[in-house]
């Protein structure tokens, strides 16, 4: 999302006609329930979750073989995950995954913002984002910069990106006016988005959009700044640079609301190095965002026609925390993971 008032103030939909216009909708497609998170050790996630945030464990335990199977790793490796909710909600959550016994590497290792490829990061909202930032850096985590303050879209926001072990980032976002009232907040919320930094945002935009059948939330190119005064920017832009570097941005959702969503942002004037080819299990980062659907088989089969490959698929695994699941992934442009799932 744009991060100064002097940057970009995006508009609320696209001209294009999606062919695949509701499509997720129609079978179901609810807000993404949980990101799945490759890490080394959760404790440095989970301290600041439970600490800062008040969030509490819902789920433990082994990885069982078919679920090893479902991400395409050797019989050899193992592994055992932690699912994270934040207080009074079950979707929003995060799922940290150790995989042990196979080679890794971070997905996004020594990345820029602008460097596409593996999600960048997972976006929370908070009622005190000054002292969660204090929290966090007090955790260990860092920052690209203090909260910064903007416009966006009529709202006045405050946004910090918190860096954790691997570069794996959460956005934190405050809302002053107007009063934000969609869901409980606390110091850190459920998780409402997450950022996939892209290399064409059109495209990127296009696949949620006409292939997925996801309905834009708000799409534009960045062209319209309206500011004059250099500012600070979040995403580490040098500071000559933040009027001239515009961030074309997209974000989507299978369902109307202020969960679930997916979002992209290009930021022009810089060419970043794809990191698409490390975009997976067992690679330590931010893997994928989980959707359930109720109608599994139909949105599968309204995908494909529309030319979407399946690169993960499997059925009846167990996979505790969510049940025994059909479940399926897809590789957006920049071989982003996003997760389609159904409880039998």
């Amino acid at each position: 999302m744009a991060n100064t008032g002097t940057i970009v103030a995006l508009i609320a939909a696209a001209s294009a006609s999606p062919a695949l216009a509701g499509v997720a909708a129609d079978h179901g497609v609810a807000p993404w329930r949980e990101a799945v998170i490759s890490v080394s050790d959760p404790l440095p996630f989970t301290r600041l979750l439970k600490s800062a945030g008040g969030w509490r464990e819902v789920a433990a335990g082994r990885l069982l073989p078919a679920e090893i199977a479902y991400w395409q790793l050797p019989a050899t490796a193992s592994g055992r995950f932690t699912l994270w909710c934040a207080p009074g909600v079950s979707t929003g959550c995060l799922r940290l995954i150790t995989f042990r016994g196979v080679a890794q590497r971070p997905i996004r290792l020594a990345a820029r913002a602008w460097d596409p490829g593996g999600i960048y990061s997972i976006m929370v909202r908070s009622n005190d984002i000054d002292g969660l930032f204090d929290a966090a850096i007090n955790h260990g985590w860092w920052a690209e910069s203090p909260p910064i303050r903007f416009d966006f879209l009529g709202s006045k926001l405050t946004n910090v990106v918190l860096t954790g072990p691997h570069g794996i980032n959460i956005a934190v976002y405050q809302r002053f006016s107007p009063p934000f009232e969609a869901f409980p907040l606390g110091r850190i919320s459920e998780a409402f988005n997450s950022m996939r930094m892209v290399t064409d945002r059109a495209a990127a935009r296009d696949f949620y959009n006409r292939k997925l059948g996801f309905d834009i939330v708000f799409d534009g190119d960045g062209t319209n700044a309206i500011g004059a005064v250099p500012e600070p920017s979040n995403f580490g832009i040098p500071l000559n640079y933040t009027l001239k570097a515009l961030r074309a941005a997209a974000a989507l959702s299978p369902t109307p609301g202020e969960t679930g969503r997916v979002e992209m942002m290009q930021i022009t004037e810089f060419s970043g190095i794809s990191q698409s080819q490390y975009a997976r299990a067992p690679n330590l980062g931010i893997l994928s965002v989980r959707y359930t659907v109720r109608d599994l088989a139909g949105y599968r089969a309204a995908i494909a026609a529309a030319g979407v490959t399946l690169v993960q698929q499997a059925s009846a695994v167990p996979i505790k925390g969510l049940g025994t699941v059909d479940l399926f992934a897809v590789a957006d442009v920049d071989g982003n993971l996003t997760e389609f799932v159904h409880a039998r």
